[in-house]
């Protein structure tokens, strides 16, 4: 009998959107969570990058923002309350954001595998750009030798649609995770696809890899 967890799905619209506010973005995946709810859409994933931002998880302690109103302001970095799990991270150009508006039902409600599933995607899609990333035993995302690459924090409103999500860095400025604690985990470096292969890595470059590994994962095709 195939995994009632793996059986296939129809298929999902990919929506690029290049540079969004997260204000902007949070207000596209209410509308569009309640739009998937009604059947209105189909799955979804945004794939997209945002400025300069910290956001707050419903986990996030206020220790872990290194930096007051002011020097923010200087750095030209806004500060949000997400709505989403998690601790606090950062958000910023020439890291690949991705948003699934997603519904697990009937065969996918499971919080657990469903994270799980957005680590194996960031997985298989480094391994296609040739770096080897890993999991982390007792928590979330996706490393590699030299440190966390990407970050995941994800919510699941009533009727199990998903939002919220995955963030990949790919040439992004490391020096701004210095203004928090990455996810709450002191003492951990951060990393970028860029870093890692010792050349700039551009978005468009990673974003035809991260939607066949979402695909390959979920069972499913791009529309």
């Amino acid at each position: 009998m195939p995994d009632p967890l793996s059986l296939p799905r129809a298929g999902f619209q990919v929506r690029w959107l290049d540079r969004v506010s997260y204000a902007a973005g949070l207000a596209l995946q209410e509308e569009l969570v309640v739009r998937r709810r009604d059947g209105e859409v189909p799955d979804t994933l945004l794939l997209l990058e945002h400025p300069h931002v910290i956001t707050l998880g419903t986990a996030s302690s206020a220790d872990h923002v290194l930096v007051g109103a002011e020097e923010r302001a200087a750095l030209g970095v806004e500060l949000f309350e997400a709505g989403r799990g998690g601790d606090v991270t950062y958000h910023g150009p020439g890291q690949l954001v991705g948003y699934p508006i997603l519904d697990l039902k009937p065969d996918r409600k499971d919080l657990h595998r469903y994270l799980r599933d957005l680590e194996e995607v960031l997985i298989r899609c480094l391994a296609t750009l040739g770096v080897r990333g890993r999991r982390e035993e007792g928590l979330t995302g996706v490393w590699t030798e030299l440190g966390k690459i990407a970050a995941l924090g994800v919510r699941v409103s009533s009727g199990w649609i998903t939002s919220h999500g995955f963030a990949l860095n790919v040439h992004t400025d490391l020096s701004f995770f210095g203004t928090i604690v990455p996810c709450g985990i002191h003492d951990r470096d951060v990393t970028s696809l860029s870093r890692e292969l010792g050349r700039r890595v551009s978005l468009d470059e990673v974003k035809p890899a991260v939607v066949d590994a979402f695909g390959e994962v979920f069972g499913s095709s791009p529309l």
